[in-house]
């Protein structure tokens, strides 16, 4: 099984290398720190891990590059002597973990799944326990840590609609890799039932929450002033602003659409696109340029730039790591990936800051926390664009209805969390088994 799966999956990465090569090269940055994809290191990496108890954790990119972040910031005053090691997939992952993480924390690319690489990874590393940000299971990793005996946790576990016929229908391949996992911490008990069904030992599994819950936290450090970006751009203190955040492929061209006409209702009113994946902004840009929808780009705006009153009407945000900070100046917001794509994109962002939501009828990856939102009355769903227009039009027109469902959403919020705390428990239990100690003051009695 293992040769086999090593012979495909050479095949397969000569295949798909041309492909993720150039999504690399659109965005940028791909030069530094290449190498450890094939985990060859500096010698300051390996500096750093010298006699040191390691704590390896992965976030694929930037959406779980925050929950590592809140788990490293809650393990650290418990086990001040852990070196943490984070890993990531994607540049735009790296550029928020060095934005995010001080210099101590030392941040790498994941290793390419080849036996080569994951082998000389791990042997460099030599973590006490690694943990999985809502990861992807890759066979090689999985195998040499339980051949090094090496714990795996999964943080904030779930299976897609997606994800889980695949794991259920390769089951002679992954029900062993997920029987291996030390611990697993589930967001619901029907993610739970899942990770069971896939293969993960019942004792492994507990149910924890959802961790975003309590990473959305808005005391985090403002590192942009957004007020005073719209009051540069000439956009009055009471003008109605629509952040659609993190949104795919032909939902831009719709809301740019939607807010033209919605100004002939809100003359004042300015859309801001933030797209899930920014190096898709050349593209957008093009199309709204061919429909003769004006807009700025948050990259080409400077110190001096400055407009006149009414004269921004869409803001691109082609940059990354902003999307609450401008989540906090609006009046309303729509979450993307739930319109034209499927799957939805986090509502527990613009939740936790208090804003009136409206998502698509595709929110799948999000099925339970929309499900609250809307049983709390937190939240608007609607089945197409021609509702979406109709619900952020009466939102605009109703601030009492707006305020309502910002409350009600910070009260979701505040009753769903906890779950940072549990998981740092599960993964503390795991260290302790090896040999890694919380101090006196911190630790149990």
């Amino acid at each position: 099984m293992r040769s086999l799966y090593n012979i495909l999956f050479i095949l397969f990465f000569i295949l798909s290398a041309p492909y993720y090569f150039t999504r690399m090269r659109r965005r940028g940055n791909w030069r530094g720190g290449f190498a450890e994809r094939f985990a060859k290191y500096d010698a300051s990496l390996k500096q750093a891990l010298t006699n040191r108890h390691v704590l390896w954790l992965h976030a694929v990119s930037v959406g779980e590059v925050n929950l590592c972040t809140q788990i490293i910031r809650a393990l650290e005053p418990r086990v001040p002597n852990l070196k943490f090691l984070v890993s990531t997939t994607t540049t735009t992952g790296m550029g928020e973990l060095r934005r995010r993480l001080p210099n101590y924390v030392s941040k790498i690319y994941y290793p390419v799944d080849h036996r080569k690489f994951v082998h000389r990874a791990l042997g460099t590393i030599s973590p006490r326990a690694i943990v999985l940000v809502e990861a992807e299971i890759w066979p090689n990793f999985l195998w040499r840590a339980q051949r090094l005996n090496i714990p795996v946790l999964l943080a904030n576990a779930r299976l897609s609609d997606r994800s889980y016929p695949r794991y259920r229908k390769l089951g002679f391949l992954f029900r062993p890799l997920f029987g291996s996992l030390a611990g697993v911490g589930a967001q619901n008990e029907a993610d739970a039932a899942r990770l069971r069904a896939v293969g993960c030992r019942p004792e492994a599994v507990r149910v924890v929450g959802n961790l975003k819950f309590d990473t959305a936290r808005p005391e985090e450090k403002r590192s942009l002033d957004v007020a005073g970006l719209l009051r540069q751009l000439g956009v009055p203190p009471e003008a109605p602003v629509l952040v659609a955040g993190s949104t795919h492929d032909g939902e831009e061209l719709l809301l740019a659409e939607m807010a033209r006409r919605l100004r002939a209702q809100f003359p004042n009113l300015v859309l801001i696109l933030v797209p899930r994946h920014f190096e898709r902004c050349p593209e957008i840009a093009k199309k709204l340029k061919a429909h003769g929808l004006p807009f700025f780009g948050r990259s080409e705006i400077t110190a001096t730039t400055q407009l006149r009153p009414g004269e921004l009407e869409c803001l691109l945000v082609n940059t990354t790591g902003e999307l609450r900070f401008f989540y906090e100046q609006a009046t309303v917001v729509f979450v993307g990936k739930s319109l034209t794509a499927s799957g939805g994109q986090n509502p527990i962002e613009p939740a936790a800051l208090g804003k009136a939501t409206v998502l698509g009828p595709h929110m799948e990856n999000f099925r339970d926390v929309t499900r609250a939102l809307l049983a709390h009355d937190a939240a608007l769903q609607v089945d197409d664009a021609e509702g979406l227009e109709m619900a952020v039009a009466g939102l605009l027109s109703d601030k009492p209805r707006r305020a309502e469902l910002g409350r009600n959403a910070l009260q979701v919020v505040a009753e769903n969390r906890g779950a940072l705390d549990r998981t740092t428990d599960m993964i503390l239990e795991h260290l302790r088994a090896r040999g890694v100690y919380e101090t006196p003051e911190n630790g149990p009695s």
